[in-house]
């Protein structure tokens, strides 16, 4: 049995990392040797929202509560993607998903503490060589599992500039108490102030004093729950605000908790929305709006506990579908891009905007071309892989959701891919956008079933360079 298949880590061990350390050695030096400056390429400003659904966004048209004034304001002048789906929807994987431009399952971060590989080609590192500073502040769970706090350099991602972060930001701190770490690892304690703020005041002091090009990511952990007590907690001055709150029609039938937690994650919603306000405001009192690049992401969505017993890991719009807002120089557009992207397609966009040549090693496509309406030859779906609760693939078209499992047998335990699975979930959107009449093994699908299924095990092979087995329904309806 392989490491593999056995559950491990995809990574080399410890060990291992130590006999090629110089090979590791070198290729930070790499990252390190960046080029001479050029002030007239754009700065990128990225902003992670954690567990984001992709309605939330009032400009999305999907959400009457009108939560986001400053986001939808950023989407009428720039360009907002109303179709973009994450890589797998778990933080670390989709993280290292739109920082590498692979896959989960070929850049090896396939669950939750497996730490992304030392010298691996990222947006960071790639910008880095071509004259950007590369900064980061806030969460970014791709470090060691042996340390929730400090992340090592090697460790970063090639955001080897300013570091003032955590590696698992929700063990670390509490919405009013907690710590970040510099880059020598000596943490940055706060209390008496919300999280956000915390973390948006450390923005606005590097924005203040900052030498173009640089590249910033600022990544929250809000909206994401708060694990230690499984609640979504607004600022106090959020609190109660959304009592009365709108419930997305994907939630209405099904049981969960969003009953008790809705109101408090829309407060969440809310606040972040006015952190991206603060940040665009900052840029435009420093005049770095006229050629800073700022985009809004989410690494997942948000179930509520309706699909499986927790918040995402499923195939379903509200944990693969997440908010994508643009703006700055070649975005201000005023566009609702409809065709379907994804995390993959991040990196090699940014890049492209940026006139920064795309590294071979990056699998996604540079959607630029989508701003100019220029769709001919546009793969017009997204592939996507699960793990932990279950190992499973999956596709995103326009009319589908389509999902394939590895059959779970008596002690079964995560696994990072499979040889062979089986068709388990598949939804017509156009009839069933709310995602609640499973069409896997009805008969009157069986043409698109075959046809998704191919499709499957096509995106599987090119995302994983293995091939995989697509099985039927195991449990056919006549």
């Amino acid at each position: 049995m392989s490491a593999n298949e056995s559950g491990k880590s995809l990574l080399p061990s410890r060990r291992q990392l130590l006999k090629t350390a110089p090979a590791a050695l070198a290729g930070i030096a790499a990252q390190t040797a960046a080029a001479a400056p050029d002030p007239a390429r754009p700065n990128i400003v990225v902003i992670f929202s954690d567990q984001f659904r992709g309605d939330c966004i009032g400009a999305a048209g999907k959400n009457p509560m009108g939560l986001t004034p400053n986001l939808d304001e950023m989407a009428g002048r720039g360009t907002i993607f109303t179709s973009a789906i994450c890589a797998q929807p778990v933080c670390a994987p989709a993280r290292a998903s739109i920082l590498t431009s692979q896959y989960p399952s070929r850049h090896g971060v396939w669950k939750n503490a497996i730490p992304l590989a030392p010298g691996a080609t990222t947006l960071a590192s790639t910008l880095r060589q071509s004259g950007y500073t590369a900064n980061h502040i806030g969460k970014w769970h791709l470090g060691e599992s042996e340390s929730r706090g400090p992340v090592a350099p090697e460790y970063r991602g090639g955001y080897l500039d300013l570091w003032q972060s955590s590696n698992e930001l929700e063990w670390t701190s509490h919405p009013y108490e907690g710590d970040l770490y510099d880059n020598d690892g000596k943490p940055l304690h706060f209390s008496n102030i919300y999280r956000t703020d915390f973390m948006t005041d450390l923005a606005q002091k590097f924005l203040r004093s900052a030498k173009s090009p640089f590249f910033l990511t600022l990544s929250y952990l809000e909206v994401h729950h708060q694990n230690d007590i499984d609640a979504f907690v607004p600022p106090k001055e959020y609190a109660g605000r959304y009592k009365d709150f709108w419930v997305p029609p994907d939630l209405r039938p099904l049981p969960g908790s969003w009953p008790s937690q809705l109101a408090d994650y829309y407060a969440c919603v809310a606040k972040m929305d006015e952190t991206v306000g603060t940040i665009r405001r900052t840029l435009a009192e420093t005049g770095l709006d006229r050629n800073t690049i700022l985009m809004f992401i989410s690494d997942h969505g948000c179930h509520f506990k309706t699909r499986n017993t927790e918040y995402k890991r499923s195939p379903h719009e509200s944990s693969i579908h997440v908010p994508l807002v643009i703006e700055g120089p070649g975005f201000n557009r005023g566009l609702a891009i409809p065709e379907l992207v994804s995390h993959v397609d991040v990196a090699p966009s940014l890049l492209s905007a940026v006139g920064v040549p795309v590294p071979a090693s990056m699998m996604g496509h540079n959607f630029m071309p989508l701003l100019d309406r220029k769709t001919e030859g546009w793969r017009n779906e997204a592939y996507f892989e699960m793990s932990e609760f279950m190992t499973a693939r999956g596709l995103r078209t326009p009319r589908f959701t389509y999902a394939a499992a590895a059959p779970k047998a008596p002690g079964w335990t995560p696994v990072a891919r499979a040889d062979r699975y089986a068709e388990y979930m598949m939804y017509d959107l156009q009839a069933d956008p709310y995602q609640h009449v499973n069409l896997a093994g009805r008969a009157t699908y069986a043409k698109e079933a075959a046809q998704l299924r191919a499709r499957l095990a096509e995106r599987i092979f090119e995302a994983g360079n293995v091939r995989a087995a697509v099985d039927s329904c195991l449990f056919p309806y006549s």
